[in-house]
Parts: structure tokens; C-alpha cells; sequence
């Protein structure tokens, strides 16, 4: 039995799961301090993606929240306290989900994109 795909009800929701997504995922390596996670964000897009602080800590607060991250006061390389956040099992779980979510949003868009010849 196929489950039906799952739609994102709007904008803002696309948005912040996809941006919750990127996050868990930089969380997986190892715990991090969310200018660590705005620099890993970057350099593993290539450059492409420069998530501002205005949007970085909102979102970590909301996975806080949600249960998907926990955080805790450590000292950073550079001898500086800082916030360092850690993905839980209830993230993996998430994170799973919105993986599966993202792949089925980028197929979609690839089938318009590059629809194959119809004979």
C-alpha cells in the first residue's frame, strides 16, 4: 500500500523544514555552535547558501523546542563559551522524514523540469 506524498501546506513551512532539515543534518558529525553550523552550511553548498543569524538561531530555538536538538554551554576551540546544540533521536527521526519529503519535492521538480519525450 502507497502513502499518498506529502504536501507542504505553504511557503513558510517549506522554507523553515528545509532549513530545519539542513541544521539536523550538519548535527549528525558531531555537536556544533551555530556559527560552527552557519559555516558548515556554506562551505558544504559551495558557497551557495548563507543562512543569517536573523534565521540560524530562530531555527535552533524552534528545534530545541520540538525536541529534535538539545544544546549545552562548552567551550569553543578559540577558548570562547558558546552554545554547542546536538541532534536526539527524535531529530534522527526528523530528519528522516524531511529527507524523504525533500527527495519527493526534488523529484517532482525534476519530472517538470526535464519531462521525459512522450511517444
Amino acid at each position: 500500500m502507497s502513502r499518498a506524498p506529502h504536501r507542504y501546506r505553504n511557503r513558510i513551512e517549506l522554507l523553515q523544514g528545509t532549513l530545519d532539515m539542513l541544521i539536523l543534518q550538519c548535527l549528525q558529525r558531531e555537536p556544533q555552535h551555530g556559527y560552527g553550523i552557519g559555516q558548515a552550511l556554506r562551505a558544504r553548498s559551495g558557497e551557495v547558501l548563507q543562512v543569517e543569524t536573523g534565521s540560524l538561531y530562530p531555527a535552533l530555538h524552534r528545534l530545541e523546542r520540538q525536541g529534535w536538538a538539545v544544546s549545552e554551554w562548552r567551550q569553543t576551540g578559540q577558548n570562547q563559551r558558546a552554545k554547542f546544540y546536538s541532534i536526539t533521536a527524535s531529530g534522527r527521526r526528523q530528519l528522516e522524514q524531511h529527507r524523504s519529503k525533500w527527495e519527493a519535492m526534488v523529484t517532482a521538480i525534476s519530472s517538470i523540469l526535464n519531462p521525459v519525450a512522450e511517444s
